[in-house]
Order: structure tokens, then sequence, then C-alpha cells
């Protein structure tokens, strides 16, 4: 099944495959990303949490479902890969500026 996503978060999950360049260019110039409990402010540090989470696992992401809610795109992934608890259904909360993320917190 496939979900219709706004165009920068469709372009973040099509990026999350590994390139950190790609990633970084779906979010507006301080975005903020908060991941396992850490929170990465603006495009270097989002780029190097990339990077660090590709070296640490292999995924993959395929977003299940999407809804908008409180001025946030939340959209339920189903995270398969070699880490503890694969598959895990993650929700990402992306908060949107224009064509780019200027949030994205990620939660179980």
């Amino acid at each position: 099944m496939s979900i219709n996503l706004p165009k920068p978060i469709d372009a973040y999950f099509a990026a999350d495959r590994g390139d950190s360049e790609e990633v970084a260019r779906c979010f507006t110039e301080n975005a903020v990303v908060k991941d396992e409990g850490h929170t990465h402010n603006g495009l270097a540090a989002i780029k190097q949490w990339q990077m660090d989470s590709s070296k640490k696992y292999t995924y993959t992401s395929k977003p299940l479902a999407s809804e908008n809610k409180d001025g946030k795109t939340i959209v339920t992934s189903r995270v398969t890969g070699n880490f503890p608890g694969s598959p895990v259904d993650l929700r990402y909360l992306f908060g949107l500026e224009g064509n780019k993320i200027a949030s994205l917190e990620i939660i179980l």
C-alpha cells in the first residue's frame, strides 16, 4: 500500500536509504531532529546524525500511515533492520516550513 506524503517528507524517506547529503537537503538551515534521546540542531548535525545511524544500523523504513495533527504531519513507518526489537513501528512527527522539514521527532 502506498500513501500520499507531502513532497519534503516523501523526499526524506527516499533519501533515508543512506545518502546523508540528500537527507540534509530535505531540511531547513536551522532544523531540529530529535531521535533516541538526542537533539540535533542544524544541517551539519542532521547530516552527522544520519551518517552515524547508517553506520550503526542497516535498516529500511516503509511508511504505513499519515495524519495531520496540531500542525504536524505524523507518519507511522515500519522500520526493519539489524537492531534490537526489529521490526518496529515508529512515529515520525514532521514540522514543515515551505517545502522543507523544520523539525522531526522520531518516537516509538
